[in-house]
């Protein structure tokens, strides 16, 4: 029988770890060729050196301590996790076991130690730490169970998802959450793919523990082992319900308007592409409106926009109401509204329906117990008479739409051919008008302006005139209303200031002394002017250019022109005066509220309309408006000056009530800058009594 020490010797050799004896001061005694093979050295290499040689250097002083504790009779066994270093100079993170060894006289003389490489182990269990880390903060629900589809693991994210604690699902089939809304054949169809391919994804419908259905993406993989045989399911699912609802919001709100609801420009268009093609094959009509509010503007100007809001949301409301269900109704951008119509028998029908909208829209609205009224302008076209495209039917809806503006607004007009030609004419006249100044074609005329009491021509109204391609002459009323609309007329206008001001520099520097005269010149300040922040000071840099001083300047702005932000234009205009400019309102009576806004204003000229002059002789009550404005003028400490004076009658009025200055065809059209000034150089006189 072999001995306890072959025995023991025999162990040492064959053990599946690393064994080493070390004396105390932790020289290498004896190794096995496990230990040999871990760190990549021969027996002979090892034996004698201490084992701290081969340990990384801040684990080999715990080693150290331990030894110590050993040596000290104060531990017999002890266990520590330290790093080995290799023949190649690489960490093995080993697991030690030591066992102390009694000499003859009973003192621990020897340590036993098992040395176990636990490097790969350390690696894996990293690795399912990791594992496991991310299925706890995984988003998505996952659930395995076993070869029996019985749960044994469920994250937190399935907890949220369908509502059961871990304790609850655990041990149970994941038929808990069955819906009921999958067939059968649906179930089979999935344990097929399982069984076959080893997984199956697809979306399916589950129900949570509180009973609500949720929609979840979900995948399946069953788990084999060695010998492919299934032992587990891994179950990875997500909640696609707020997905869909975030899809679908994002869908809505791409294709409707977000104030009304009503669909926007995108899906009208869409639509009406449909509507088309549906009329096509069926032989139908359908009519084409564009709405646009009148003079919406003023509610947001005098309450706010949170009115107006309100209001656009009233005639949304409305304007669904006066429709069927097979017509669609559409907010394309700020209070304009377009309305398709499907299979209608052309006119008639669409005059019905717009005499209803009409109607509907004119109705009171409320805003903080306020009523507010409204009014619409519409303009129709009829497929296929007016279009065959939905870009050409709404166009020249539109087109419809600004005629009925045109003609007073709170009207609905059908579109016509002559409406077109006027936008193309329209077109044109704006196209060359961006050229004009390029071109040269802006030229100057000089209206003057008469002293009542003396005769003397004491100033000239500058006008902006317009010969196109050195031909024709555009009316001022062409292209006016236009630069206005299109912005153009800023540059016009500081074309026009310092065109009047070089010319009235030359009229007071004359040639020699005897020819210089001081005269003003008036020039216009549009209203959309009065939307530049730089206003003053883009005046202030025309005039320095001229070298006029400002006080032979006369600045003229009309009350329409200011009313839009009153604050504004007073704190503008007043800065202007104190510079010296001589401020003068023009149309004067023809615009709202003009007596309460002419305190505010800082205007020492005021200018009487001339649709006042036409008819002061033969109707009392413009002779009455007319004295009025004078006798209120002169208490305010303001020049009185009427324009459009075109008969001896009116002029003798005009004089018997006390007014200062006139201008009109009875004393000279608008002249050319040379012949204005040898107006000027006759010092002609009228009549002054």
């Amino acid at each position: 029988m072999p001995s306890a020490e072959n025995i023991l010797l025999a162990t040492f050799r064959c053990s599946r770890h690393g064994m080493i004896l070390v004396r105390l001061d932790q020289r290498l005694v004896q190794v096995n060729s496990k230990f040999c093979g871990l760190l990549g050295y021969q027996e002979n290499e090892l034996l004698e050196r201490p084992l701290a040689e081969f340990t990384y250097p801040e684990d080999a002083i715990l080693a150290q301590k331990l030894f110590d504790n050993v040596a000290n009779g104060r531990m017999k066994r002890f266990e520590i996790v330290l790093r080995l270093v290799n023949e190649r100079g690489e960490n093995l993170l080993s697991h030690l076991t030591a066992h102390s060894v009694l000499d003859a006289s009973g003192k621990p003389g020897l340590c036993a130690i098992a040395v176990e490489d636990i490097t790969e182990k350390d690696k894996a269990e990293d690795k399912l730490r990791i594992a496991a880390k991310i299925y706890e903060s995984s988003e998505e629900g996952v659930v395995v169970t076993d070869r029996e589809g019985i749960i044994q693991f469920v994250n937190p994210a399935f907890t949220m998802i369908t509502g059961y604690s871990p304790e609850e699902a655990l041990g149970k089939n994941p038929n808990i959450l069955k819906s009921g809304r999958h067939t059968q054949e649906f179930y089979e169809l999935m344990w097929g793919s399982l069984n076959t391919e080893g997984k199956w994804e697809g979306e399916i419908w589950n129900r949570s523990k509180n009973g609500e259905a949720y929609l979840e993406r979900l995948r399946i993989t069953s788990i084999r082992d060695a010998a492919g045989r299934t032992t587990h399911y891994t179950a990875i699912f997500s909640d696609l319900t707020q997905i869909r609802d975030t899809e679908e919001k994002i869908r809505y709100q791409a294709y409707h308007d977000i104030l009304t609801g009503l669909p926007n420009r995108s899906l009208y268009f869409d639509r009406v592409r449909q509507a088309i093609t549906r009329a096509q094959r069926g032989g139908k009509k359908l009519g084409v409106m564009f709405l646009d509010l009148d003079d919406f503007k003023k509610i947001n100007d005098r309450l706010s926009h949170s009115a107006g809001d309100l209001m656009l949301q009233g005639v949304a409301t409305r304007l669904v109401g006066c429709l069927r269900d097979t017509d669609t109704v559409a907010r394309i951008g700020g209070d304009e509204f377009t309305i398709l119509l499907e299979d209608v028998d052309g006119e008639k029908q669409s005059s019905v329906v717009a005499g209803k909208i009409m109607r509907s829209i004119s109705e009171p609205y409320f805003y903080n117990s306020e009523e507010l009224f409204v009014s619409a302008s519409l303009g129709i076209a009829i497929y296929p008479a007016d279009g065959a495209s939905v870009e050409d039917l709404t166009k020249n809806a539109d087109i419809a739409m600004y005629h009925a503006k045109d003609l007073g607004k709170n009207n609905f007009q059908f579109f016509t051919e002559s409406m077109n030609q006027k936008v193309v004419k329209r077109l044109e006249v704006e196209t060359n008008l961006r050229k004009a100044l390029d071109k040269d074609e802006m030229f100057a005329c000089y209206q003057p302006k008469v002293d009542l009491k003396t005769g003397r021509i004491v100033g000239m109204e500058a006008l902006i005139r317009w010969r196109r391609d050195g031909l024709d002459i555009v009316l001022p009323n062409e292209f006016i209303p236009l630069a206005e609309e299109t912005g153009l007329i800023l540059g016009l206008d500081e074309w026009m200031l310092g065109k009047a001001c070089a010319f009235n520099r030359r009229i007071h520097d004359g040639g020699d002394e005897e020819f210089s005269v001081a005269v003003n010149v008036a020039v216009n300040v549009s209203a959309k002017a009065f939307e530049s922040p730089d206003l003053v000071k883009s005046i202030q840099d025309v005039v320095a250019l001229s070298g006029l001083s400002p006080r032979y300047i006369e600045l003229e702005v009309t009350e329409s022109s200011i009313i839009r932000n009153m604050d504004q234009a007073v704190t503008v205009l007043c800065r202007l005066r104190e510079i010296g400019f001589n401020i003068s309102m023009d149309d004067f009576g023809t615009g709202y509220s003009s007596l309460s806004y002419l305190a505010k204003l800082p205007i020492n000229i005021l200018k009487i309309d001339r649709s006042f002059i036409v008819d002061l002789v033969s109707n009392p009550k413009s002779r009455s408006i007319a004295k009025a404005i004078v006798s209120m003028s002169h208490e305010m400490d303001i020049k009185v000056v009427a324009e459009g004076v075109e008969k001896a009658e009116q002029l003798e009025y005009l004089r018997g009530i006390g007014c200062d200055e006139v201008q009109g065809y009875l004393f000279c059209r608008p002249l050319l800058e040379n012949d204005m000034e040898d107006l000027i150089k006759s010092r002609v006189q009228y009549q002054s009594h």
